[in-house]
């Protein structure tokens, strides 16, 4: 894996670049089809009825993938999706049309922490998918916190992230197998422009071991921690508040 310890962090940069946002926009197809369905499991997960109102709170939401999942499968949610990008916010206007009343959308920096008022003190259930893995550990650990105090007693967090061995023997093994799933990636991975290289770098730059981050969980006082799903260097994971 690349070493990207003493590289500059340009996420914040990155997601706010007008061409990166269109450079995503423009792959939604394709990551619908590389992770739609771990996106509807999520929405499965989500221990409320199809019918059952409810609110969730989506954090770095982007361009809201992972709440159109939610919101299509559970009629009477209402989702609030926070991010920090104007620009992919702005994206994500477009994408989430069909849900229009159903939805807002909310700033906020989960670099920077300072929850804004906009984000109410209690939700149902919190999701963030393929965007903790840009925090360093430390703040992973702080965020489940405040998400845990957001969470009303029994109420769902549920992440979907890339994470990483240490083992590089498990590492090639993962790297093999994407590769012949996907020849186009291996291709790519020596073809990157500078962007995409600079993308990449922070894509890795914080991913985590599986394990400490189930135990991050675990300490800040999350029940039911377990992983729902896992193939690779993908997985789901999460835990629910206990009631009180």
């Amino acid at each position: 894996m690349l070493n990207v310890e003493h590289t500059t962090d340009t996420n914040a940069a990155i997601w706010k670049s007008d061409q990166i946002v269109k450079t995503w926009a423009a792959e939604a197809a394709q990551r619908e089809r590389t992770h739609g369905a771990q996106w509807q499991l999520m929405a499965r997960l989500l221990p409320f009825g199809e019918q059952e109102a409810f609110t969730f709170l989506d954090l770095g939401a982007g361009t809201g993938a992972a709440s159109r999942a939610i919101l299509e499968r559970h009629s009477s949610s209402t989702g609030i999706l926070a991010d920090f990008s104007a620009e992919m916010m702005g994206a994500g206007e477009q994408e989430l049309r069909p849900f229009a009343g159903r939805y807002r959308y909310v700033e906020f920096d989960m670099v920077a922490g300072g929850w804004p008022t906009a984000i109410p003190a209690a939700v149902d259930a919190v999701v963030t998918s393929l965007c903790v893995h840009h925090l360093p550990d430390e703040r992973k650990q702080r965020l489940f916190a405040e998400i845990l105090d957001r969470l009303v007693p029994g109420g769902w967090y549920l992440n979907y992230d890339p994470v990483r061995t240490e083992d590089p023997v498990v590492t090639a093994a993962w790297e093999r197998v994407t590769d012949q799933e996907k020849p186009e990636l291996a291709h790519k991975r020596h073809h990157r422009t500078p962007e995409e290289q600079a993308r990449y770098e922070n894509h890795v730059r914080y991913i985590s071991l599986l394990r400490p981050q189930l135990g991050y969980l675990q300490a800040v006082g999350f029940h039911g921690v377990e992983v729902h799903w896992k193939r690779l260097d993908w997985a789901i994971f999460g835990g629910y508040r206990p009631q009180e």
